[in-house]
């Protein structure tokens, strides 16, 4: 469940009842009957609703990207955004706006494509810049490489340029916030954790204690041969020596030992 709380529709601002009809429909409370027509939670909302004004600003964020008004094509503003939820790693964004492309145009070959597009063929010459950019928004900070922005601007006005770096920076902190509250689809544990051995093992986990008394020493005898002598045939680790030799180069297997620079043998 979300890390913060959700408002009921009986304890909600008035300025959220529109919202909350319009996503869950009429008298339906929102928390004790979760459930959007995209099939989310819809706790982006009720989690939200604890702040109004920070609601309503960011539903004008979404009235102003899909506003007939802007100059940027929706179907580049919507594959920015999707591809910027999955750089964020929000299955929530990326979930929602994979269904806006679909709407937008996009086939459902494109549309698998997007977490490996730079290894794709389905993109053209715009889109490709387009998806390029928003990598470099997201994953590299906003450090956009010269020839990214150069192909940009060969293809959009600054105008849309300015509109689709908004947007994409909007969106990618919409997929920030909802990992960070555990939103929507993005309500997951951390998967990145120790995982304990199993309770009957009994055995030293430390297994290079076992690999160090196989260590193997190499020592140049002669021009042409190389012997290996075990650790424990040879001398303790204190007192293995360094040894010089003239220029030849010897291969052993896949090791190749230039014995004309200091050779110090090694145990692990």
């Amino acid at each position: 469940m979300p890390r913060l709380k959700e408002i009921r529709r009986s304890d909600a601002d008035p300025r959220v009842l529109p919202f909350y009809d319009a996503l869950f429909g009429p008298d339906r409370d929102p928390v004790d009957e979760p459930g959007t027509a995209t099939g989310t939670p819809g706790n982006w909302w009720t989690v939200f609703a604890q702040v109004p004004d920070c609601l309503e600003h960011m539903v004008s964020g979404f009235q102003f990207y899909r506003s007939r008004g802007r100059k940027i094509a929706p179907k580049l503003r919507e594959l920015g955004q999707a591809r910027a939820g999955f750089a964020r790693g929000s299955q929530f964004v990326f979930s929602q706006h994979c269904k806006a492309l679909r709407a937008a145009g996009y086939d459902e070959n494109q549309i698998e494509a997007i977490p490996h597009w730079s290894s794709t063929s389905v993109f053209s010459e715009i889109e490709r810049a387009v998806l390029a950019y928003t990598d470099d928004l997201v994953l590299q900070g906003g450090r956009v490489a010269d020839g990214t922005f150069d192909l940009l601007k060969s293809h959009l006005s600054e105008i849309e340029i300015i509109e689709l770096t908004y947007i994409i920076c909007t969106y990618e902190m919409h997929a920030t916030m909802t990992k960070a509250l555990r939103l929507e689809f993005d309500d997951r544990e951390e998967p990145v954790i120790e995982v304990a051995p199993p309770e009957e093992e009994h055995r030293d986990i430390d297994f290079f204690k076992n690999l160090d008394k196989c260590a193997c020493v190499l020592y140049h005898v002669s021009p042409v041969k190389l012997h290996i002598f075990m650790k424990s045939a040879w001398a303790p680790a204190s007192n293995l020596r360094i040894f010089r030799k003239k220029r030849p180069t010897w291969t052993f297997h896949s090791l190749t030992v230039d014995v004309n620079k200091s050779i110090r043998t090694y145990i692990p």
